[in-house]
C-alpha cells in the first residue's frame, strides 16, 4: 500500500470526518472505500457514460433540419467517388 498526500478543501475534510465518525472508521478507510467505489463505477460504465447522456439529445429538435440532407448539401461540390 502506498501513502499519498492530497489537498482537500476544509469543508470536504469536515464532511469526511463526520462520515468516518458515524461509521466508527478512520478518515483513510473512508477514502479508500470511496476510491474503490469510484473505480468500480468507472470500470462498469466502460467510461462511456457521456455517450449514454448524449444519446437522443437532438432527436426532438425541429429547427436544425435533417442531418443527412445537410451532409449531402455541403458535399455537392465534390467529385463523385466513382470518378476518383
Amino acid at each position: 500500500m502506498t501513502r499519498i498526500l492530497a489537498d482537500l478543501p476544509d469543508d470536504d475534510i469536515k464532511w469526511l470526518d463526520t462520515r468516518a465518525a458515524e461509521q466508527g472508521r478512520s478518515r483513510a478507510s473512508v477514502l479508500r472505500d470511496a476510491v474503490a467505489a469510484y473505480k468500480a463505477q468507472a470500470v462498469s460504465s466502460g467510461n462511456k457514460d457521456w455517450i449514454l447522456r448524449g444519446a437522443g439529445y437532438w432527436k426532438d429538435r425541429a429547427d436544425i433540419g435533417d442531418g443527412v440532407e445537410y451532409q449531402q448539401g455541403i458535399r455537392e461540390d465534390r467529385r463523385p467517388y466513382e470518378d476518383i
